[in-house]
């Protein structure tokens, strides 16, 4: 995709790190922000240790990794997304605060045929989009954790994207970063999440009720379901405020009961226990 080899990541958390890590492996020239230093230096050591890790596994040479992170420059500078032909937010799960940012973006990327693309994984597309005078160039491509090793994109066009940037967004995710893409309706949740959260929260009623324990819950649908892991450690893996963010998101759209997030799923984000990002969640990581 010659058009689209400058790439830019807003945000450099777990999923724009990871955004990050794979279109560098690819060979694109990309460049992630953060507004703040500190969150742009925890940012590149994130990126750092997953290309440590795919060199002790063998997956790269120590040379490939190095030319990788050459490939990225971080920044705190958001006008250096000028001249950007394709740009991917990967901030906090709010709509007020990506619906900020693309205001933003659409004043920076000079470029009017550049992308402007959201990896939200619940937020619709069109109130995104509606933040530029570009919509038809707007377009969610949502990536899933962890980037490098997870194949699947959900691609999401909304009503006002246009054919020619769908087509675009998606020979660039199948064909230059070597995903697997799924298309789905601009609603909340989109496919993966409006099947998976419903799920979790069941676990989480389940758990809150006293039906069951949370390593009773987690070990019947390993073994019972032949699932890879069960809900409750799933939920502290995406992060508990994010699975309330989701949930939140698919209630305003949908109010269906199943997408209310539980009240002890409310108390444990209040309380700070995100999951093993904080060292606990559902499942005590501290001494992991």
């Amino acid at each position: 995709m010659p058009d689209l080899e400058r790439i830019g990541v807003v945000g450099c958390g777990l999923m724009g790190s990871g955004i990050a890590e794979v279109a560098a492996r690819n060979g694109l020239d990309v460049i992630v922000h953060e507004p703040e230093q500190p969150a742009l230096d925890a940012g590149r050591e994130r990126v750092r240790s997953s290309l440590d890790r795919a060199v002790a596994r063998g997956k790269l040479s120590q040379a490939d990794a190095d030319s990788v992170l050459a490939r990225i420059r971080f920044s705190t500078d958001l006008d250096l997304f000028a001249d950007r032909t394709f740009v991917i937010e990967a901030i906090v799960e709010n709509e007020a605060a990506k619906v900020e940012l693309f205001g933003r973006l659409d004043k920076v990327v000079e470029s009017t045929d550049a992308i402007l693309a959201s990896n939200t994984s619940s937020i619709p597309i069109m109130k995104v989009a509606m933040a530029t005078p570009r919509p038809d160039h707007v377009v969610g491509v949502h990536f899933f954790n962890p980037v490098p090793v997870l194949p699947l994109v959900e691609l999401v066009p909304s009503l006002l994207t246009s054919d020619a940037t769908e087509q675009r967004a998606r020979t660039l995710v199948v064909e230059t970063l070597g995903k697997s893409v799924i298309r789905s309706q601009d609603r909340a949740g989109f496919i993966v999440n409006s099947l998976l959260v419903p799920y979790i929260l069941a676990a989480i009623r389940m758990l809150d009720s006293g039906f069951a324990s949370a390593e009773d819950i987690d070990t019947g649908m390993v073994l019972g379901c032949a699932h890879p892991m069960g809900p409750l450690h799933l939920a502290d893996l995406i992060g508990l405020d994010t699975i309330k963010a989701i949930a939140e998101a698919m209630y305003d759209e949908f109010k269906e009961p199943l997408y209310s997030p539980a009240p002890f799923l409310l108390r444990m984000v209040d309380a700070g226990l995100l999951g093993r990002k904080t060292g606990r969640g559902f499942f005590d990581y501290a001494e992991r």
